[in-house]
């Protein structure tokens, strides 16, 4: 196996290379680090400060990466993104605090907790008036087919089949809708008044 001292490059005194690792490290480089960009977008949100942000970022490469080893997952952007939502649950389990803003549904993550004050309560309740509003102003099938991949958590497959189409246009109903409800949720608050 050849040793690294760096990512991306071989030790320097010559050791074997080894065609697994290589071809690990190409898939890495091809398949994980182009979505970079959003996952600290991501890790942001989370409420973190940057030095934190930085190090939860290498450390989900580290699991997604460590992972890889066993078996390549794909879709791989789930995945990453799946790995760094549990690595934000592990910290906020760890700090026993639970901000508001990183979790909508608080008995998802099963943490201790004496319970929010009022104004968060409020902030709370205001949120996801606005997610509801904006759910409803998507197109009937759009909203159909996310409120069955996210409040559901059926597969793109099951979802094709219980709406009796294409699993091409489940993902395009799946992107269309978390697209415009990012728009309307976190856009400019007249967005909730147009239909996307």
């Amino acid at each position: 196996m050849t040793d690294i001292t760096e990512f991306g490059r071989e030790n320097p005194y010559g050791a074997d290379a080894d065609p697994a690792m290589d071809a690990l490290k190409h898939w890495f480089l091809r398949e994980v680090l182009p979505h970079e960009a959003a996952l600290m977008q991501f890790l942001r949100r989370s409420g973190r400060g940057k030095n934190e942000i930085d190090d939860l970022c290498q450390d989900v490469y580290v699991r997604v990466f460590e992972m890889a080893r066993k078996q390549l997952p794909h879709p791989v952007r789930p995945f990453v993104f799946t790995v760094a939502r549990n690595l934000l649950i592990d910290r906020i389990r760890k700090d026993q605090v639970v901000p508001i803003e990183t979790v909508a549904e608080w008995e998802t993550l099963d943490v201790a907790f004496e319970g929010p004050g009022s104004d968060r309560v409020v902030i709370a309740r205001e949120e996801l008036r606005r997610l509801q509003t904006a759910l409803d102003l998507l197109p009937e099938r759009c909203r159909e087919a996310v409120i069955l991949r996210k409040v559901e958590g059926l597969s793109r497959r099951e979802i094709a089949q219980r709406m009796g189409i294409a699993e091409f246009t489940v993902n395009a109903h799946l992107t269309h809708g978390v697209r415009a409800l990012a728009d309307m949720v976190y856009g400019d608050p007249a967005s909730l008044r147009r239909k996307p």
